[in-house]
C-alpha cells in the first residue's frame, strides 16, 4: 500500500512539473550550495574567463554560482551583495569596485565566507588570490625603456583601485631604475574602459612633444588607444609603441601585434572557487563537532 501510494506521488510530482524549494530546505540545513561572484565587467574577456574557472570548480563540487556585475560601481556591489545576502549564499567571490573594506564586513557582518580575486583590501586581512600587478607593469616599462622610448604615456585605471595603484607604481619604479624622472604630464588616470583610454589618449597626442610608447592599464584602454590611433592614422609600432595588461580579443591581436602582460584567469577562477570551498568546508566541519 505505501508502495502504491508513493507512486501517486511521484506520478503527480512529474504530472505537475513540482520544483523542490531549494532555499527553504538550505535555511533548514544552514547552506544553500551557491555563491555569489561579484566581478565589475562582465564583458572584459579577462573576467569572462575567470567566471568560467569559477564556474567549473563549483559546479564539480555540486554548488551553483549566482553572477553579478557591478560596472564598478560601489552603489551596484552593495545592492547585490545585499540580494545575495537575502537568499543565504554560502559564500562569495568578489572583486572589489573601490579598495575599502565596507563590502568585506557586510559579508561577514552576515555570517558568510569571501574570498577577494584580482584585487587588495589594504585595510583587512582577508584572503585574495590575485597576480603582481606592480611587477608585470615594471616589466612592461622595462621592455619600452629597453627600446630607447624615455617619453611613456602611463594611461591608467581608477584611483582606488589597488590594481591601479599597483601598476603605477610598477611604472614608476621603471621609470626611476633608468634615471628618468615622473613627467606628470604624461601620466593621466582614467576608468578601465574602452572610452576612457580613447579619450587618455587624444588628450597625451595634445602633448608637444608627444609620447612615443604607450602603457595602458588595462586591455579596455589598450582597445580605446587602437581606435584613437587608427582614427589619426597613426601606425604601430613604426609611430608608436603599445603596450598593456590582459589579452585583447581574438579580432586585434592579428593587426597589429602588442606586446601584453597576461594574466591566467581561469586558473584564477578555479583557484578562488577551490579555496572559498576549503572554507566552506572546514565551517562545516566545525559545525558538526
Amino acid at each position: 500500500m505505501q508502495r502504491k501510494n508513493t507512486r501517486k506521488v511521484e506520478a503527480a510530482i512529474t504530472e505537475l512539473g513540482y520544483v523542490p524549494n531549494s532555499l527553504a530546505r538550505g535555511l533548514r540545513l544552514k547552506k544553500t550550495k551557491t555563491i555569489g561572484l561579484v566581478i565589475t565587467d562582465i564583458t572584459n574577456p579577462f573576467f569572462t574567463v575567470l567566471a568560467r574557472g569559477v564556474e567549473d570548480a563549483a559546479s564539480n563540487a555540486g554548488f551553483h554560482v549566482f553572477l553579478c556585475n557591478t560596472d564598478e560601481s560601489e552603489t551596484k556591489q552593495t545592492e547585490y551583495l545585499t540580494a545575495l545576502l537575502q537568499r543565504q549564499v554560502d559564500g562569495f567571490l568578489l572583486v572589489p569596485a573601490r579598495s575599502t573594506s565596507d563590502s568585506i564586513n557586510l559579508i561577514r557582518k552576515h555570517g558568510a565566507e569571501v574570498v577577494v580575486i584580482d584585487r587588495r583590501v589594504p585595510s583587512i586581512q582577508v584572503d585574495v588570490v590575485r597576480c603582481d600587478s606592480e611587477l608585470g607593469a615594471f616589466r612592461l616599462i622595462m621592455h619600452l625603456l629597453e627600446l630607447g622610448h624615455k617619453r611613456i604615456a602611463y594611461l591608467g585605471g581608477p584611483l582606488g583601485v589597488s590594481t591601479a595603484e599597483d601598476r603605477f607604481l610598477g611604472y614608476k619604479k621603471a621609470m626611476r631604475e633608468c634615471n628618468l624622472g615622473l613627467n606628470e604630464e604624461l601620466v593621466l588616470f582614467g576608468d578601465y574602459t574602452q572610452q576612457s583610454g580613447y579619450e587618455l589618449t587624444r588628450r597625451t597626442f595634445q602633448l608637444s612633444p608627444r609620447p612615443t610608447a604607450i602603457f595602458a592599464a588595462n586591455n579596455f584602454i589598450a582597445i580605446g588607444a587602437l581606435q584613437y590611433l587608427r582614427k589619426a592614422r597613426i601606425n604601430i609600432p613604426h609611430e608608436i609603441s603599445l603596450v598593456t595588461f590582459d589579452d585583447l580579443p581574438p579580432s586585434l591581436l592579428v593587426n597589429p601585434f602588442l606586446t601584453t602582460t597576461t594574466q591566467p584567469s581561469y586558473e584564477m577562477g578555479q583557484q578562488a572557487a577551490k579555496l572559498l570551498l576549503t572554507r566552506l568546508n572546514n565551517r562545516e566541519a566545525r559545525d558538526y563537532r
